[in-house]
């Protein structure tokens, strides 16, 4: 986020570099970066003949080329953005001999979304060599999206509880563009200044508060037998929206960071907090799971959890639901 922050300033003060090649795994801030430039570089009257948008399946490298050598008309300078420009993937070094000698009043823009840029090759050492960006945008790891999460909101008068942001990371998953589309929908209904708790979550996007695998991860480490099994007769009537593959993959991390605790000789919160990479709200979990389940207990569940992941995916459990795997699963976890 930093980085994003620190090109977006250099726009604003006017330090514009003729190459923008924007790639990698995480496609929002690819988009953020592009926007802001398709929206700031040029004022409206210029961008009628001095601003263009292409497509990678569109157009081929020439095209592009030819686009970007081109003078602006009756402007300082113009503006063209490749979007999609992965589609180009097999052809895209040939842009090389253009980064060698850019066009001093084009601003060129590559949203090269889920792909990276070969270093060791001509096209990435030409644009670093003659003043233009290659900015990797990386994608969070489950664990950082709550941070995430926190600080985007924060940036705009807003709070969130912990468990709240958990619950749509858990929902979510790690693609930030989905996530920043749900909190403009919270955004839209909540005054700022709010912190977002569950209750808001649970009635703006519809994840509930009391039955989502965050409740179903504490009731096991609680081995609070009754809740677990009420979360799991709720996914069992609610599949689509709580499929077992996620919930299996949740317990086998939450296990997994469990024999990592029972592993560390300083059981300090923060230090824990600081070694699970979890937020320092959730470490009482952790500890009350450890004292649950033994290192020997945690080694038996996760050999479980490989197996019920495999069941999970349809292969030797064809015919049984979904929601009774889980069941049996919790069965042989709790007993």
């Amino acid at each position: 986020m930093e980085e994003v922050k620190q090109l977006v300033a250099d726009i604003k003060s006017g330090q514009i570099k003729p190459i923008y090649f924007l790639m990698g795994e995480e496609a929002y801030y690819i988009d953020k970066i592009s926007d802001f430039i398709e929206k700031n570089i040029l004022d409206e009257a210029e961008k009628g003949f001095n601003q263009m948008v292409l497509y990678g399946r569109d157009v081929t490298i020439d095209d592009i080329v030819s686009n970007a050598k081109r003078y602006p008309m009756m402007a300082e300078r113009q503006v063209v953005i490749v979007k999609e420009a992965q589609d180009l993937s097999r052809t895209i070094e040939k842009l090389a001999s253009y980064a060698e000698n850019p066009q001093p009043t084009t601003v060129l823009v590559l949203n090269y979304k889920y792909k990276k840029l070969d270093k060791r090759k001509a096209l990435f050492k030409a644009i670093n060599k003659n003043g233009g960006v290659v900015f990797e945008s990386k994608k969070l790891y489950e664990n950082q999206v709550p941070d995430w999460i926190r600080r985007v909101l924060k940036g705009q008068g807003y709070d969130i509880s912990p468990k709240a942001a958990q619950m749509l990371v858990e929902f979510l998953g790690t693609d930030l563009s989905k996530v920043n589309n749900e909190l403009d929908k919270l955004k839209i209904v909540l005054p700022q200044g709010t912190q977002i708790t569950p209750e808001h979550i649970e009635e703006n996007i519809g994840i509930s508060k009391d039955f989502n695998n965050f409740e179903l991860r504490k009731a096991v480490g609680e081995r609070n037998v009754v809740k677990a099994h009420q979360i799991a007769k709720y996914f069992a009537d609610n599949p689509k929206d709580n499929p077992m593959v996620v919930t299996v993959a949740l317990l086998f991390n939450f296990f997994s960071q469990l024999l990592h605790l029972h592993g560390m000789s300083d059981k300090n919160p923060r230090s824990v907090a600081s070694a699970l990479r979890v937020n320092p709200y959730f470490v009482n979990e952790y500890l009350t799971a450890a004292r649950n389940y033994p290192m020997k207990k945690v080694s038996s569940v996760i050999a479980l959890l490989r197996e019920f992941d495999v069941k999970s995916k349809g292969v030797g459990a064809n015919a049984v639901p979904q929601g009774d795997l889980l069941k049996e699963l919790l069965v042989k976890i709790l007993g």
